[in-house]
């Protein structure tokens, strides 16, 4: 009873704490909101931009222009040398065309939409030479719920914002704890160990719960993405996820006695994982051989979890894989925050 009662009195310490810090609200609640609606603007159902193509300048020009004219999905220009070749060095345009025989396209192979461009280009050119298609095609256009980039993003924002709430949330404000000498003041008290952190995760989890609802409601608002699965099982992935960088949280400032240590800590933590676990783009783009070590990421685990969950439906034994993952690093984490941990 004692230690359920003392257990509850840090979980409201600590709950109290979120009220006198109005920049948690903004971090939690509002920077992942702001950043959903800038990204899902930017990304927004429109129609595609047409690739824009420089046509150089000389015999045959006008010509080569007229015949793109005809291409849907490219805006050409007519331009010097000059112009066109730094034109195509800052990517205002993303191929250059010379008229002649044989007509010279000059592109960096290495950028998707210059080799698009050379595809669309050929073909407009090829066929105004009189080149017939043996064989007749036609385009069906989708654009379904669950396929577009806001779709994709959602998940990835939850991932990154759970993260960031169990590192920064947990691990900074230990330290700041530690360096205001509250952590001293509490260890004079019949306070154990456990209850502490306990209490400190415990309060993440409440405002997990919170974090998920209104990022997954205004998602469904603003921009109708489709919650296919159950809410109990997004719950208990986001539960584990924030359990588990909670622990990562814990573990950066066991020791860590300077604001400078632990923000490198958990910055050296976090920013991997923004570029390799797929928050913004898929963790596929990256080569087969680090693949074995990206999904073996927390927040590669959690992203995939996530999408898994709301855009397909998934079940929780589907994802026994990614759970696993997410359950060894906090399990690992909490034991060694544990061990190590000091009060100054």
């Amino acid at each position: 009873m004692g230690r359920r009662r003392a257990f509850g009195q840090l979980l409201l310490w600590r709950l109290a704490e979120f009220r006198r810090e109005p920049e948690v609200i903004f971090w939690v609640f509002v920077f992942p909101l702001l950043l959903a609606i800038g990204l899902g603007i930017a990304f927004r159902d429109r129609a595609p931009e047409k690739l824009p193509v420089a046509v150089l300048e000389g015999a045959g020009a006008a010509e080569m222009a007229a015949a793109l004219a005809a291409a849907p999905q490219v805006a050409c220009e007519i331009m010097d040398e000059a112009r066109a070749a730094r034109a195509l060095r800052l990517g205002k345009v993303v191929l250059l065309a010379a008229p002649g025989d044989p007509i010279r396209y000059r592109f960096d192979p290495a950028r998707p939409e210059s080799v698009l461009a050379r595809a669309a280009v050929d073909a407009a050119l090829q066929r105004a030479a009189g080149r017939q298609d043996p064989a007749a095609t036609r385009d069906d256009a989708i654009s379904e719920p669950g396929g577009r980039y806001i779709d994709f993003l959602i998940p990835g924002l939850l991932g990154m914002n759970l993260m960031g709430g169990g590192m920064w949330g947990v691990g900074y404000m230990i330290v700041e704890m530690r360096i205001r000498k509250l952590l001293k003041r509490l260890m004079a008290t019949p306070m154990r160990r456990t209850d502490f952190l306990l209490a400190i995760v415990a309060s993440r989890l409440i405002f997990m719960l919170a974090e998920t609802a209104v990022l997954l409601v205004c998602g469904r608002w603003l921009f109708g993405v489709e919650i296919q699965g159950s809410a109990a099982g997004i719950v208990f992935v986001g539960l584990l996820g924030s359990l588990c960088f909670s622990g990562l949280g814990l573990l950066t400032a066991s020791r860590a006695r300077k604001i400078e240590t632990i923000s490198g800590l958990i910055n050296f933590v976090m920013l991997p994982m923004y570029v390799l676990s797929g928050v913004f783009f898929s963790a596929e783009r990256f080569p087969a051989a680090f693949q074995p070590y990206i999904q073996a990421l927390p927040l590669t685990a959690l992203n995939d979890a996530l999408r898994a969950v709301i855009l397909e439906g998934a079940t929780l034994a589907s994802q026994w894989g990614e759970l696993c993952i997410m359950g060894a690093w906090g399990g690992v984490a909490f034991a060694l925050a544990l061990r190590w941990f000091r009060w100054s």
